[in-house]
């Protein structure tokens, strides 16, 4: 897919008043805070990936690090949310997440049960849309000729937001 949005995309994101940023915030910050969570691994090389896993009714909770992007620290280079079509209260390698980090943002607009002509207005137009699915991308330069990256793929059902999956990685 082709790179549209000229804005930067998948700056920041908050877990309710907690803050924080992508490519910034590492995951034992994001544990530390909602105060509990294990932080999972898996692959190696480049193919490596770790996560916090939440759930709250409903709602599913992914914070994850590149394990190549994200760096030792295990910087927050993605943040996935989705509701299921039923309480999947029987998962048990997700923590419970408590409610007063509700809801989940991302670069202060996006989240769970807006509608596609309410993202259009705080995005503009995505690169690209489909029935269930629109995804935005962007691609950039910042100082000291660094490349940025960043996505955001929605999914839909009924015209709601169900699912969203948005991140950011810097390279050289």
């Amino acid at each position: 897919m082709s790179p549209t949005v000229v804005k930067r995309l998948a700056t920041r994101f908050s877990l309710g008043a907690f803050p924080g940023r992508f490519e910034e915030t590492r995951l034992d910050e994001v544990r530390d805070a909602v105060g509990q969570g294990t932080i999972q691994h898996q692959g190696d090389a480049g193919d490596s990936i770790y996560w916090l896993c939440y759930r709250r009714a409903q709602d599913r909770l992914w914070v994850l690090s590149s394990g190549e992007m994200g760096g030792p620290d295990h910087l927050v280079t993605e943040i996935v949310e989705e509701l299921t079509e039923k309480d999947g209260g029987t998962a048990t390698d997700c923590a419970i997440i408590p409610d007063k980090f509700a809801p989940v943002v991302v670069d202060g607009k996006l989240h769970l049960g807006m509608t596609r002509q309410e993202i259009i207005a705080a995005f503009g137009p995505p690169s690209k849309s489909e029935a269930a699915q629109m995804l935005y991308s962007h691609e950039g330069k910042l100082a000291h000729g660094f490349d940025e990256t960043a996505w955001l793929i929605l999914g839909f059902r009924e015209d709601k937001l169900v699912s969203m999956r948005g991140g950011k990685t810097t390279t050289s």
